[in-house]
């Protein structure tokens, strides 16, 4: 008798490990999931909405949800012209790089949309690489230098981003990524 419950008892909690070792994840509600786009809008509805989106790949990482929501705030910062809700989405070292003057000069007809974060990479406890793309409008006059006279322009850029003071934010791009641009 002894040597059955033993048996039992190895036998019920096997199959408690094994339940837990192959049971599926619980999907995540509050990602926002999406999947690259291969038709392209028309250029009147340009740059499309301005929600952040996460492929499932990006929505995998821990830090999905948090990464969301700064690139929201940071995204709705430069649509809205409000230099000081940008400020709080970004480390104090692209604050110093880049005084309100300066900002508003480079953002004054900027409307971003289409923002889709591909992949969230971790470098470290505290540092974090995001790989997205988005599509921005803006006058002809406005144009990146490397599109001049692009009203509409398609980019692909890595983010750093940081924790700073116990908060995640948007550091500034370093030489290791060049950003990629196309018109629409």
């Amino acid at each position: 008798m002894p040597v059955v419950i033993v048996v039992v008892s190895l036998m019920v909690g096997g199959g408690l490990l094994a339940r837990e070792l192959y049971r599926v994840p619980d999907p995540q509600p509050d990602a926002i999931l999406a999947l690259p786009s291969s038709t392209a809008r028309p250029l009147a509805q340009q740059p499309g909405p301005g929600s952040v989106e996460l492929t499932p790949d990006a929505a995998a990482h821990p830090q999905h949800e948090v990464i969301r929501q700064l690139l929201q705030a940071y995204f709705d910062s430069i649509n809205s012209r409000d230099y000081e809700q940008w400020k709080t989405t970004v480390t104090k070292a692209r604050i110093q790089a880049k005084s309100r003057p300066a900002w508003l000069q480079d953002y004054r007809s900027t409307k971003d949309g289409s923002i889709l974060v591909y992949r969230i990479d971790a470098v470290s406890d505290k540092d974090l690489r995001v790989l997205l793309g988005f599509t921005s409008v803006q006058d002809a006059a406005d144009a990146p230098e490397t599109l001049p006279g692009a009203s509409c322009v398609r980019w692909k850029l890595t983010l750093p981003v940081t924790v700073e003071s116990g908060h995640w934010k948007v550091d500034t791009v370093a030489g290791y990524t060049t950003p990629e641009n196309a018109r629409c």
